[in-house]
């Protein structure tokens, strides 16, 4: 379902803790799942330009996206 008051968010009917994010800038596209019980997040950071991607989980979403985006880009981090 989509969650009208959190853009780029939809959730699972029934369990609003288990939700999905998007967030893109001009060179990754995120995509933040959230654990069943919503107590964890897998992030996938996706590059733009090459479609190269990199997959992280930790216990925040900006742990996972932070991990995701420092396996992605090594040298940026």
């Amino acid at each position: 379902m989509v969650d009208e008051r959190r853009r780029g968010t939809l959730h699972e009917a029934g369990n609003p803790s288990h939700r999905l994010r998007t967030e893109h800038n001009r060179d990754t596209i995120f995509v933040h799942l959230a654990d069943e019980d919503g107590l964890g997040w897998t992030s996938i950071a996706v590059d733009r330009a090459t479609r190269r991607v990199a997959v992280a989980a930790a216990r925040t979403q900006s742990e996972a996206a932070t991990e995701a985006f420092e396996l992605l880009y090594p040298l940026k981090a």
